[in-house]
């Protein structure tokens, strides 16, 4: 498989970043595309995302529950925070 094919897969369904290998869990523009799909995509990339800001706010946008899976530092970022009151 190749990266557009990656990328087609996780803008048709996030959750199928699970199911790629972790060359493509470690690739940025793949792992963004996933989390703007579907939030819990951040849950199988490579854990470097769980505390990259823009990662972390689309996959906030997407699912504020996602919260629960990032770095201390960006559950504690004022962005991503009023993010997540925006949503309630």
């Amino acid at each position: 498989m190749n990266k557009d094919e990656a990328l087609k897969l996780v803008k048709e369904n996030g959750l199928n970043l699970k199911n790629l290998s972790d060359d493509f869990k470690k690739d940025r523009e793949i792992v963004l595309a996933a989390v703007k799909n579907d939030g819990f995509a951040i849950a199988d990339a490579n854990s470097n995302f769980l505390d990259d800001k823009e990662i972390a706010i689309e996959a906030v946008k997407n699912n504020k529950h996602t919260l629960l899976l990032l770095s201390k530092r960006l559950t504690e970022d004022k962005d991503i925070i009023d993010l997540v009151e925006k949503k309630t």
